[in-house]
């Protein structure tokens, strides 16, 4: 299982900063999370204001 980033993302990079495998990056609307390096540890979703990170 992998996290995914909802339409809630403010583009504030918290998320980014917390992940161990360097999954998500900057899209060009809000943070996108690689599915294929996600190693579902929850990092991003603990940080996140505005709760965007959920699992898939």
């Amino acid at each position: 299982m992998a996290f995914r980033i909802s339409d809630a993302c403010i583009n504030c990079g918290a998320c980014e900063a917390e992940c161990p495998t360097s999954a998500i990056t900057e899209g060009e609307t809000q943070y996108v999370i690689d599915e294929e390096k996600c190693i579902d540890c929850g990092a991003c979703a603990d940080v996140c204001p505005v709760g965007a990170p959920a699992p898939v």
